[in-house]
């Protein structure tokens, strides 16, 4: 609200949302474009937009037969803006002839769109006459119909040929808002029912966590300030419990690293489970500060390091580790129910170029796991070149290192999944990929 108690105007919310859509696609995330909208029209700027990059493969392809030759990338993020949220009356935010009318006020009162208004209001009344036509023409269009770059539909046919269409309807969902119970301070039985006392619905899912039938507010979940519970995806939850299981240190309480550690959700959960010594690492000073701050609120201490974990001589005493943590830097295709920005963002290029960080860190970081000891590989990607292929090349190279059971590839999952994929966890998760590694060795 505005102005006392005066709603906001749908215009503006409209300039807003264009200006974030109009960033992503020059290479900005949507998190740091949201970041710059007032405090006042962000929640439902950020609603808006997520909307809009669900539906801007779409909105592409209408705005193509409105209009062969686009406007300034202002006015058609704009219009792309509007076509993807008036295109389907089911998921429309609004009744479609307001978000038109709307739209037209936006372009009349917005300084990056001037003399464009005539042209807008052409492209939108002429929409709206042949809706359903072009809608039609729009379902023979592949970037339209799955709403992701076409390199990433390719890639995902060859690599998932029976279940590349179930990944990519899966990446339209919404993800839901799932919470990592501490094990130090409570069950989840406990926890469903203190969220039951308190009207929120929730279901199990894994062994420590639970996900909400609605989003909340992080302020509305009890025991949350005083660190009963983390925001952390089901998939996610899995890295500290397969680094863990088993593992056992000479002197009793194994040294445990976590390398590119922030924002510090693993980090937390290895610590909430275990008596164990724990670095992180992160090469982000401003990174490290969200680590230190979540392991306050939960009530843990680890050793922070600001550095490079690929640069051993900045950071390493020299005294190998028990176990190491290697949550690798990747395209986050796995995460995208979450960062709808994500698929237009990345570029097929990104792939390879991540592929050799990768290989980079698991090749220096193996340097530092003791004989006997443990490396759990992790990328929140569906893509074989930052997991299955990626792992079968270091195993290749590297002698003194076996591969003990392991997820592999999570595909991208919701309740509401409209078929089965293979090896997937019970419940709701986005995709991810893990392989522990051993290190050969007395």
């Amino acid at each position: 609200m505005a102005n006392g108690d005066q709603p906001m105007p749908l215009w503006r919310q409209l300039l807003a949302t264009a200006l974030v859509v109009q960033r992503v696609r020059g290479g900005v995330s949507a998190t740091a474009a949201l970041a710059d909208v007032p405090l006042a029209l962000r929640p439902g700027v950020q609603a808006l937009s997520f909307l809009v990059l669900r539906n801007l493969g779409r909105a592409q392809s209408l705005r193509r037969q409105l209009a062969t030759r686009p406007p300034p990338p202002a006015t058609d993020a704009l219009l792309c803006t509007a076509l993807a949220l008036a295109w389907n009356d089911a998921q429309a935010p609004y009744e479609v002839f307001t978000l038109v009318n709307q739209t037209v006020e936006a372009t009349k009162r917005g300084a990056a769109h001037r003399g464009q208004a005539n042209f807008v209001n052409a492209c939108l009344r002429r929409f709206l006459r042949e809706r359903d036509a072009m809608v039609a023409t729009t379902d023979k269009d592949p970037l339209a119909v799955w709403n992701h770059p076409q390199w990433w539909i390719d890639r995902l046919k060859r690599e998932r040929p029976t279940q590349w269409q179930s990944i990519l309807s899966q990446n339209n969902h919404h993800a839901p808002m799932t919470l990592r119970v501490n094990a130090r301070k409570a069950t989840v039985p406990a926890y469903l029912a203190a969220l039951s006392a308190v009207g929120i619905d929730a279901v199990p899912v894994g062994s420590h966590g639970v996900t909400l039938g609605q989003a909340v507010p992080v302020q509305a979940l009890p025991g949350f300030a005083q660190g009963t519970v983390s925001v952390q995806d089901a998939a996610a939850q899995l890295a500290a419990p397969l680094l863990l299981h088993g593992l056992v240190a000479a002197n009793g309480r194994p040294r445990v690293l976590d390398a590119c550690a922030a924002p510090g959700g693993k980090t937390a959960h290895l610590l909430e489970l275990a008596d164990c010594d724990v670095t992180a690492l992160d090469v982000d000073p401003l990174r490290c500060e969200r680590i230190q701050q979540t392991l306050q609120r939960l009530g843990v201490g680890a050793q922070l390091i600001t550095a490079d974990a690929g640069n051993l001589d900045a950071w390493w005493d020299g005294r190998p580790f028990d176990a190491v943590l290697l949550d690798a830097p990747c395209t986050a295709s796995g995460i995208v129910r979450r960062h709808p920005d994500v698929r237009w963002l990345r570029r097929e290029s990104d792939i390879e170029q991540l592929a050799t960080t990768q290989a980079r860190l698991l090749q220096t970081l193996w340097k530092v796991v003791k004989p006997g000891g443990r490396l759990l590989y992790c990328t929140c990607s569906v893509f074989k070149a930052e997991g299955q292929e990626q792992i079968e090349t270091f195993l290749a190279h590297n002698s003194n290192a076996t591969l003990a059971p392991s997820p592999g590839h999570l595909m991208p999952q919701s309740r509401a999944k409209p078929e089965p994929v293979p090896d997937n966890l019970e419940g709701d998760h986005d995709g991810f990929y893990y392989a522990l590694l051993e290190k050969c060795g007395a």
